[in-house]
């Protein structure tokens, strides 16, 4: 079981779609399984725009990060379970979501519609 996945931990994911950007997007979002499937939306969608020629290169990055109150900062997601640490959102869904199947099932249609080259 998780220790530090509390409902009420505030969560946004960060996404800046072009490397030197002077911006980054930031999504407030309810769980990490809500956070990993906008992740995977946005790499799908930045790699889908140069798949069509409408974007001529892209470098991105992203991440999850949560509301720390004691230091009043945001940082990198992390969680830890009585059996593991978890800082990969992907690894934390497939061995510890309950919506792992569901979570794997959408990524395998997103991604299935782009190619990375």
């Amino acid at each position: 079981m998780a220790k530090n996945n509390d409902m009420n931990q505030k969560l946004r994911v960060w996404w800046n779609p072009q490397l030197g950007a002077s911006n980054t997007m930031l999504i407030p979002v309810t769980s990490v399984e809500e956070g990993k499937k906008i992740l995977d939306l946005l790499a799908a969608y930045d790699c889908f725009l140069m798949n069509n020629h409408i974007r001529g290169d892209y470098c991105n990055t992203g991440g999850l990060e949560m509301w720390d109150e004691k230091s009043q900062e945001w940082n990198d997601w992390e969680c830890e379970t009585d059996d593991n640490h978890y800082s990969n959102v992907d690894e934390y869904c497939e061995e510890v979501s309950p919506q792992s199947e569901l979570l794997k099932d959408f990524s395998e249609v997103l991604f299935s519609q782009v190619r990375f080259e």
